[in-house]
Formats: C-alpha cells, structure tokens, sequence
C-alpha cells in the first residue's frame, strides 16, 4: 500500500518527518482525512487534533493553527503555529492556561475587541492541548471543539 511522506513543522522545529498511511486533519472546513493518492489540496488549519495512522499505531498532536498543502506523489507538509505529541504535554499547566484565559475573557467588555480575541485563541489551543494531553494515559474518540466543557 501507498504511502504519504509527510512533515509538520513549527517555527521552533521539525515535529514529525516520517512515512504515514493517513492524516485527520482539523481545517476550517472542517475535520479532513488524507489518505494516499488524495488530490492536491492547500488549506488552513484551526485549533485541534492532528491524528496520525501507520502500521496500525496511532499517534495525536495538538496543532494550534497554520496551513497544510498535500501535493502530488503523496506528499503532506504542514506549517502549523504550534504543534506537540500528546506526551509531551504538561496537563496541569495546560488546564491552569486555559483557566487563566477564561478569566480573562470575562474581564473583557468588548466581545469583538482584538483583546478578546487573544484570549479566545489562548483558551482553544489549551482546550486542544488538555483534550489530546489526556492521551497519555487513555484511548478517547476524536474531540471536538464545539463539545460542552
């Protein structure tokens, strides 16, 4: 069986370089799987759960936005904002960075203000964070953002 060359990197680093046999991938239109031979395909991504499938393994990433390009021969390269394993992780200080910025919204007045807005962003990335850090030590169904806390 075919498979997908595939890259994700961050401004600080290369996360993952290796040879997959699919990819879900969180865009703005919605929840995406990439298996071999799909079309070409650019497309910007949203807070959320990267799944990555090969020889039976599956491995989770929490990416916080950025953009994903499948090109033809079966090549994937992401850049994402921010992209982590799930083991690397560190729950408890994702859960008290998604409480702060909660706080902080609510002490915003303005809901359309640019302030607003940052700590919206904050709020969802450790939202995804916490959700795929719990994979450490557990097996969950793919998350979704839109899902009541």
């Amino acid at each position: 069986m075919a498979k997908l060359k595939f890259q994700i990197v961050s401004p600080e680093r290369t996360v993952l370089h290796d040879d997959v046999d699919s990819l879900t991938v969180p865009t703005q239109e919605g929840q995406i799987t990439i298996l071999p031979n799909h079309v070409p395909l650019i497309s910007t991504l949203q807070a959320g759960e990267l799944i990555v499938k090969n020889a039976g393994k599956t491995e989770y990433l929490a990416v916080s936005g950025g953009f994903i390009e499948v090109r033809p021969g079966n090549e994937i390269i992401i850049l994402a904002d921010t992209a982590e394993h799930s083991d690397e992780i560190d729950l408890e200080r994702a859960e008290q960075a998604k409480a702060q910025a909660a706080e902080d919204m609510k002490s915003v007045k303005a809901k359309n203000s640019p302030e607003y807005a940052n700590f919206s962003s904050v709020f969802q990335k450790n939202l995804v964070r916490t959700r795929v850090g719990v994979r450490k030590n557990a097996r969950h169904t793919p998350v979704r953002l839109n899902e009541k806390e």
